[in-house]
């Protein structure tokens, strides 16, 4: 069974609620579902079920996106962290921005925050930095991430380098 993709509906939440207030639904719906699924069926294998199932859903919305904002390139991905910014959501320091390069550190995260309070820090990773690489993908395969450290995981800040990936030459 595929996952929905709530993102590829114009009248979905992502237009009418902020990121970080859709993952505190998430959180609450999904983390007693969750732990109920674990007690039944083994808490590792139901948190890799759940995992896989959340980087198919945020590979879909990197294509979605994509789509959404026409374009695919390192500029159009660094102007639509709007959407995860709202609210508040996070405080961001850009550190080198071009064509090829997109880096920046997250040094306040209201997810992890967020996580944290609702007393599930351990699914924050899943349900939100679990996503990362896997929305690029969707949105490019082109470009790469590299991220070493997060404020979920205890890390004074989050450290995102996105680069643009060499192309293959092609045979002539």
């Amino acid at each position: 069974m595929q996952p929905v993709d709530s993102a590829a509906y114009p009248d979905s939440l992502n237009a009418r609620i902020g990121v970080l207030t859709r993952r505190e639904v998430e959180a609450r719906m999904l983390a007693p579902l969750i732990e109920a699924l674990a007690a039944e069926f083994g808490r590792e294998r139901v948190l890799a079920v759940v995992r896989e199932a959340i980087i198919q859903i945020a590979r879909g919305q990197g294509e979605s996106l994509a789509g959404q904002i026409g374009g695919n390139s390192l500029d159009d991905f660094a102007g639509s962290l709007s959407a995860w910014r709202q609210d508040n959501a996070m405080e961001i320091d850009i550190l080198e921005q071009d064509e090829e390069t997109f880096s920046f550190n997250v040094t306040r995260c209201r997810y992890a925050e967020l996580y944290r309070a609702l007393g599930v820090p351990e699914l924050g990773a899943i349900f939100s930095c679990n996503r990362d690489w896997a929305l690029i993908q969707g949105f490019n395969p082109g470009i790469g991430l590299e991220r070493t450290q997060t404020i979920m995981e205890g890390a004074p800040y989050c450290d995102f380098r996105y680069q643009l990936r060499p192309q293959p030459i092609g045979l002539e």
